[in-house]
């Protein structure tokens, strides 16, 4: 009897629950059409505000409205940027942050909304906005650009790492000669003033320098660079400008670059660049210059080292670069190359060498044998100029007297002679002869 009591219960239940499922969606529903009919009511935000926070930052600002007969709604709020760049979303909050450039003001609009399925009911629009800074079009600023670099620091163990920010810009079209602008930036709650310009030709500032920042290389907020100026003569514009880290990250050459060569094998090393991220994070480019016939190797590696086969009569140069990987952060561009590496020796073969050490040695020998000629007159020697007729007469008669003259006297000095020897053979051996200087004569 107890069992057939509760098997009636247990069967009144699995009737009596899809009864009750079917009221709580029937309830539901009608609640949503009470809704729907009476969306008209769903009010907009109250005093809506926009106020700038900081360097190219402002906070908007909301209250629910205090007629809001639904108060037991989940209420939501679309925002929409109008100026200076369209954009949109939703939000639960009564503020929101909001990070753009000011110098041309901003505007903005929110409504009341509330999801229904698929779709949702939305209030009327409410806005409000910044004015433009004051200024004469023309005179700010124009193509700033900026760039960050990673420095190893000397100053605090807790931040082995540094990052300097260099910008450059030119001088707006209208501004008057007297013109000084001044550079600020700001990256998350820190802004800082630079310290460090360089100026051009009219003392006018043109770059900054700041060599230590709060920016941070791993971080994800973005950069904003603001400029203003003043003059005596005109009514500088200020300007803003966002830079994207990742984007503005000038990354540095690999570190220690070794160089060996075993027979026809190159084996080539090298360190992670000076940065806050560690060795995983980085993908390198390999560059082999064959300085020899101009052929260029280049290859895209994850690891530090490289092998490779080359020839033993080229000479090469070798070079790398590094960029962040994008496991790490949002690809960014590939730093700066390293310096050159030079190794192995060009050869020239043996047929080249004979076109350059042959007439090199000919034209050697040459300009010492005709420095020997001048020297020692041989040219004159072996090629005498032929004298003109005229001179050649009086020379032959000039030679022929004097061989005339010298053939008598010798001729007459041995007669001489003779006459002696014969005198002396006939004289008695007392007598005394006169020299035979005295008998030529």
């Amino acid at each position: 009897m107890l069992m057939t009591n509760e098997m009636g219960r247990m069967y009144d239940l699995t009737i009596m629950l899809p009864t009750l499922l079917i009221l709580v969606g029937a309830w539901g529903a009608l609640q949503a059409d009470l809704l729907s009919d009476r969306k008209v009511l769903l009010l907009p935000p109250a005093n809506f505000t926009i106020k700038a926070t900081g360097l190219a930052q402002v906070l908007l600002h909301w209250e629910p409205n205090p007629d809001q007969e639904h108060r037991n709604v989940d209420l939501q709020y679309h925002v929409k940027i109008n100026v200076p760049q369209e954009d949109e979303y939703n939000t639960r909050k009564t503020d929101s942050k909001y990070v753009a450039p000011l110098h041309n003001g901003f505007a903005a609009s929110v409504r009341s909304i509330v999801w229904r399925s698929n779709s949702f009911l939305a209030s009327s629009w409410v806005s409000a906005e910044l004015k433009a800074s004051p200024g004469s079009s023309g005179t700010s600023v124009i193509n700033l650009t900026c760039t960050t670099n990673t420095v190893l620091s000397s100053h605090t163990h807790l931040r082995p790492y540094q990052v300097s920010l260099r910008c450059t810009w030119l001088v707006g079209k209208d501004a008057p000669e007297d013109t000084q602008y001044f550079l600020y930036y700001r990256f998350g709650v820190w802004t800082e003033e630079c310290q460090e310009y360089s100026r051009d030709t009219l003392n006018r500032n043109v770059a900054c320098w700041f060599p230590r920042t709060f920016i941070n290389s791993k971080g994800f907020d973005q950069l904003a660079v603001h400029v203003n100026g003043s003059s005596k003569h005109a009514a500088i514009k200020s300007f803003d400008q966002l830079f994207t880290p990742h984007a503005i990250d000038q990354v540095n050459p690999p570190m220690n670059v070794t160089v060996e060569i075993e027979e026809t094998s190159l084996y080539i090393q090298w360190e992670k660049p000076v940065s806050a991220f560690p060795v995983h994070c980085f993908n390198y480019e390999l560059k082999i210059y064959n300085t020899k016939n101009g052929y260029f190797q280049v290859e895209k590696l994850a690891t530090n080292k490289f092998m490779s086969k080359i020839d033993d009569v080229s000479t090469y140069s070798i070079q790398v670069r590094a960029v962040v990987s994008s496991s790490c952060r949002v690809s960014g561009s590939w730093g700066e190359w390293s310096e050159p590496i030079y190794v192995g020796k060009e050869k020239k073969p043996l047929a080249e060498w004979h076109f350059i050490v042959f007439p090199a040695t000919a034209c050697f020998v040459l300009l010492i044998f005709s420095f020997i000629c001048r020297v020692c007159h041989i040219w004159i020697r072996l090629f005498p100029p032929v004298p003109a007729p005229k001179s050649n007469i009086k020379d032959l008669l000039v030679v022929t007297d004097y061989e005339t003259a010298s053939c008598w006297h010798h001729s007459m000095y041995a007669l001489g002679a003779l006459k002696l020897w014969n005198r002396e053979k006939q004289a008695p051996a007392h007598w005394s002869l006169p020299p035979a200087s005295l008998v030529l004569w």
